[in-house]
């Protein structure tokens, strides 16, 4: 295979371009020009797509292999590199959707669980209409408890009680920073968007994402706000590695080409899992990668007419989240999370019904 610094210098060349008459054309100082032609340093996307039109050359197939050098740059001179692409290639295919988290045979046990769960749904939409100040009631509680649980998990340390507050009241809670109490009142915001678009039927796809994560971190981290990283992260604790930010658009299209592609297949509960898991794993935000991917769960949940599933704080169950997401990422064993939130949408259902 061909590197990119061949690529380049010999299609300037076929096109009978000097390095100064490259360099007039593609904009791109010839100190640089050299450089990437020597394979001395690796272009910026936005210098890669200059030099793909200057040249002449299709920019999917130049950013292909730009992308595959910038992977071995990063493993290159480690001592297990070959297990490393290995792993990488296992997790990358999944992450794009080719290999779907579809079991050949959903285990008996979440299957059992699912029938239940499409019971009690048919259930709960029997007792409806409710009264409309029943319904507002119900609402309150079950939002604020889940914007409490949300946050909780993220180390927030707001009580039941001090959320409320916060959200439904107004009030300041003292001894407690203020990016808490714009975390609850953000999540608050983005459970009533989620509701709104579960009621107006609206399409999700990447400007729904993108509004729900600005409204997580409105007010918070103003420069990241909607907006995918252009930085790489870690996730403390987790042996998970998210992906480099120059992956990132090409997954989150491959995710929400995964999500037409199983909407109509998958039942609900495990797409809403899915969603979850992938987005999580895909890691594309600087931060509040958890709460827009408990959002992104609960709306194809409501949309489904399915009730709010809400995952706990507590340091216990926030282990077992962690160690069933860790068990897709790392070892593609969906299983675990399956679990997790088949219970907490069973959990729900039986609260709602319970209350009515």
């Amino acid at each position: 295979m061909r590197t990119l610094a061949t690529i380049l210098m010999e299609s300037r060349e076929r096109l009978g371009l000097t390095l100064k008459e490259a360099v007039s054309v593609t904009k791109i100082d010839s100190g640089l020009l050299s450089k990437f032609e020597r394979g001395k340093r690796l272009p910026s996307e936005r210098n890669l797509l200059s030099l793909a039109e200057a040249y002449r050359l299709s920019f999917a197939d130049l950013k292909k292999v730009w992308l595959a050098e910038k992977v071995l740059s990063l493993v290159q001179y480690e001592v297990d590199s070959a297990e490393i692409l290995a792993l990488a290639e296992s997790r990358v295919e999944y992450l794009a959707g080719r290999q779907s988290l579809t079991l050949q045979e959903i285990p008996a046990e979440i299957s059992s669980k699912l029938e239940t769960i499409d019971f009690l749904k048919a259930k709960w939409q029997n007792r409806r209409p409710l009264g409309e100040i029943q319904l507002q009631k119900m609402k309150e509680y079950f939002n604020v408890a889940y914007t409490f649980e949300s946050n909780r998990i993220e180390g927030n340390t707001l009580t039941l009680q001090e959320t409320h507050l916060v959200v439904n009241e107004g009030i300041t809670v003292g001894g407690k920073s203020m990016r808490e109490h714009l975390e609850a009142i953000n999540h608050a915001e983005a459970v009533e968007y989620l509701e709104k678009m579960a009621s107006d039927k609206a399409e999700f796809y990447k400007r729904s994402l993108l509004d729900l994560h600005y409204l997580v971190l409105k007010g918070i981290d103003k420069e990241n706000a909607g907006k995918y990283r252009s930085v790489p992260v870690r996730i403390s604790g987790n042996q998970h590695v998210p992906p480099q930010p120059y992956l990132i658009d090409k997954m989150m299209e491959d995710y929400f080409l995964h999500y037409q592609k199983q909407r109509n297949v998958l039942h609900p509960v495990l797409l809403a899992a899915e969603l979850h898991e992938r987005l999580v794993s895909i890691h594309p935000f600087v931060d509040g990668n958890g709460r827009t991917s408990r959002l992104i769960m609960n709306l194809i949940l409501v949309s489904n007419g399915y009730t709010i599933a809400n995952l706990k704080g507590d340091n216990a169950s926030r282990l077992a989240y962690y160690r069933a997401l860790e068990a897709v990422q790392v070892n593609n064993d969906p299983v675990p999370f399956y679990h997790l939130v088949t219970d907490a949408v069973l959990e729900s259902l039986e609260q709602h019904l319970e209350m009515v």
